[in-house]
């Protein structure tokens, strides 16, 4: 029986893949911003129907950019709650975390809490759209606004999720977007910076191309480029974008119909137009029993992830900052196996193995 892994890359057949990149044979361009490349970068701005929307090679790239375009010094309050590469652009940067903890219910930073954190030192606010649900948008832009903050979103893993009729990736001064191969949208490395600014999206643009536009050089700048193959990946997957969440949301419905949810918690949310279906957390009700669970479906070749573990203010390299919502739910916290073409007699196992370890 083949290894059920917690996520599976949505591949185009190998014929579409290689008719879409053939030309590249011909033209040898291969780089620095091709035709497919501008070709992508277009197509996810209209799709999005955002204003401006910058390909990039990662999303951490696109985090340390964003830092660096609205000239972020100090303190940056953000989340314990997410991937490592929140917290490590803001130390890439030079600038200092600020943890401030995170709601019971969404798993978003509790925004009721960040006013209490700004110093005469802070300069931004970074919060992430966790698991691709939103965080409290209005109140974090009013607080902003009091205190002459800016605020990027850390959106990795909200492309396609939308609040009040917007993507969830138009907010803030800037958002930015993952498109690593274990997202529901990928071009196998990558990712997107999208402002509303039009001056400082050019700015972002510089500084992700060596901080220069042929031979004017301007500024420093960093290589966030894109070959024309990660985007010839992404021009093939972008098609088939709604039929995968469509898929992703029958799996999501089939997991809460077996599962034993009267045992279980799952994140709370309410104001959001539609979800991604990004992710599938499950919070258990001590951690012993969320890594026996754990241990269970890895001996039945299935695989799980303590997805975000640990909390960001418990890193060993850095000075502890109690937050102890977040470290609660990091401790007891599993994503189960996640993916559109998950089988439903895999789902049926996989919450047996769930429901019998309980």
């Amino acid at each position: 029986m083949p290894v059920i892994n917690v996520t599976k890359t949505i591949l185009p057949s190998l014929e579409e893949y290689t008719k879409k990149i053939a030309p590249l044979w011909e033209t040898g361009w291969l780089t620095n911003r091709g035709a497919m490349a501008l070709e992508l970068e277009e197509t996810l701005r209209v799709k999005l129907n955002v204003s401006t929307l910058l390909y990039v090679n990662n999303g951490m790239i696109a985090l340390q950019i964003a830092i660096k375009a609205l000239d972020l010094k100090g303190e940056i309050i953000t989340t314990p709650y997410s991937y490592v590469a929140t917290t490590g652009a803001i130390l890439w940067e030079n600038c200092k975390p600020i943890f401030v903890d995170i709601e019971e219910n969404t798993f978003c930073i509790n925004a009721e809490l960040i006013e209490a954190a700004i110093t005469p030192e802070t300069s931004a606010i970074l919060a992430t759209h966790v698991y691709g649900f939103p965080c409290d948008i209005e109140k974090i832009e009013t607080i902003a606004k009091k205190h002459n903050l800016k605020v990027i979103y850390d959106g990795a893993h909200a492309f396609m999720s939308s609040y009040k009729g917007k993507s969830l990736l138009s907010f803030g001064d800037i958002s930015i977007c993952s498109f690593h191969a274990t997202k529901l949208f990928h071009t196998i490395e990558g990712g997107a910076i999208i402002c509303n600014d039009t001056q400082l999206a050019e700015k972002v643009k510089l500084y992700h191309q060596f901080g220069h536009f042929y031979d004017d050089y301007r500024t420093i700048g960093i290589n966030g480029k894109v070959s024309e193959f990660h985007a010839a990946m992404g021009l093939c997957v972008l098609p088939k974008i709604d039929e995968i969440i469509s898929s992703r949301k029958t799996v999501f419905s089939r997991y809460m119909e077996l599962l034993n949810t009267s045992k279980l918690r799952f994140p709370v949310y309410s104001q959001m137009d539609d979800y991604n279906y990004a992710y599938f957390p499950v919070i258990f009700d001590t951690e012993e029993t969320a890594i026996n669970v754990q241990k269970q479906l890895s001996l039945n070749d299935i695989n799980s992830r303590r997805y975000f573990f640990p909390s960001l203010n418990k890193l060993t390299y850095l000075a502890y900052q109690p937050c102890p919502v977040s470290e609660d739910i990091a401790s007891r916290v599993l994503c189960l196996p996640f993916y559109p073409d998950l089988e439903e007699h895999e789902v049926k196992r996989i919450a047996s193995i769930v429901n019998n370890a309980i």
